[in-house]
């Protein structure tokens, strides 16, 4: 009887063992299948039907991709001022988060205030962030008087398709400039002194350090900023929302915003589910293609 007994709660735990991952990761799994992979086959489904809430869901097929790309020229401008904006912030971020990671890298007293003060940003809301902009960059705000004092003349900072995108950019990279400096910044101090110390030694050029051992070292890093630049990038809505409303004209109607226009303000759900699923299928490539082509020149310690 003991012996039986114990092979039944030697056989249960054996049990619990091979479930319990499972049991932990549940809950998770749940939560993505109901949050986010439900919304995106969703989406894939509502984009071949003409749906706007108020009358029932019509099945038109290609129809809205259709009109998608060869009817409505406004699209094309939307994927135009997406990629100038993402090629944009991705280059900007990736570039200005390494000269800050390299200038404050050192474990000095200014520094730790100076890592803190740049992080800052991160934290605040972009709505929040947006709305000081949306002040700073009016036409009698603060910018303008600086440009003023300096006796150079105002600029239309959003008001102007010359100059609207261009300060989206700006106050998107001064956000999350900090939070990219500082994982690049971590990552320099893990590089082993003696790496270091050897090129010193062999009397390295601080440009040949820099592109033979500091770069590699940080290949890791920068290929994980690379990706979630992209896809934050690709995401863009409420600084754009609130700072220009997609304007002036279409000068910064992006493809997130493009698909809230026509979703939430003209109620053709088919016809943005057909935008979403253009934008999702852009992503999944452009993150297959990272992998495939600058994955493979990623140097891991």
């Amino acid at each position: 009887m003991m012996g039986e007994e114990k092979k039944k709660k030697k056989g249960g735990a054996i049990w619990w063992e091979r479930v319990r991952p499972y049991v932990m990761v549940g809950p998770c799994m749940i939560f993505l299948a109901v949050f986010t992979v439900y919304p995106v086959l969703n989406m894939i489904y509502l984009s071949f039907f003409d749906y706007n809430l108020l009358t029932e869901k019509k099945y038109i097929g290609l129809k809205n991709y259709e009109r998608l790309f060869f009817v409505n020229v406004d699209f094309w401008n939307a994927v135009k001022n997406t990629a100038i904006y993402t090629l944009s912030v991705v280059i900007l971020l990736i570039f200005f988060a390494l000269v800050f990671a390299l200038w404050l890298q050192k474990s000095t007293v200014l520094n730790s205030i100076a890592q803190r003060i740049i992080f800052l940003p991160h934290i605040c809301a972009m709505l929040s962030v947006a709305m000081v902009f949306q002040w700073m960059m009016d036409e009698k705000g603060l910018l303008n008087m600086v440009l003023e004092f300096f006796r150079l003349p105002a600029l239309r900072w959003l008001n102007s398709s010359a100059t609207a995108l261009l300060s989206v950019i700006v106050v998107n990279v001064w956000k999350n400039i900090g939070y990219y400096a500082l994982i690049l910044m971590s990552s320099l101090k893990a590089i082993p002194a003696e790496i270091n110390e050897a090129a010193e030694l062999d009397d390295a050029k601080p440009l040949s350090k820099f592109f033979k051992i500091t770069l590699p070292m940080l290949s890791p890093q920068v290929f994980f900023l690379l990706v979630t630049i992209t896809i934050s990038s690709f995401k863009v809505f409420e600084s754009v929302r609130v700072l220009t409303g997609g304007g002036p004209g279409d000068s910064t109607q992006v493809l997130v915003y493009y698909i809230y226009r026509y979703a939430m303000t003209n109620l053709k759900f088919g016809y943005a589910s057909a935008a979403g699923t253009f934008l999702l299928a852009v992503v999944l490539i452009l993150t297959v293609v990272y992998f495939r082509l600058p994955g493979k020149r990623v140097h891991y310690q």
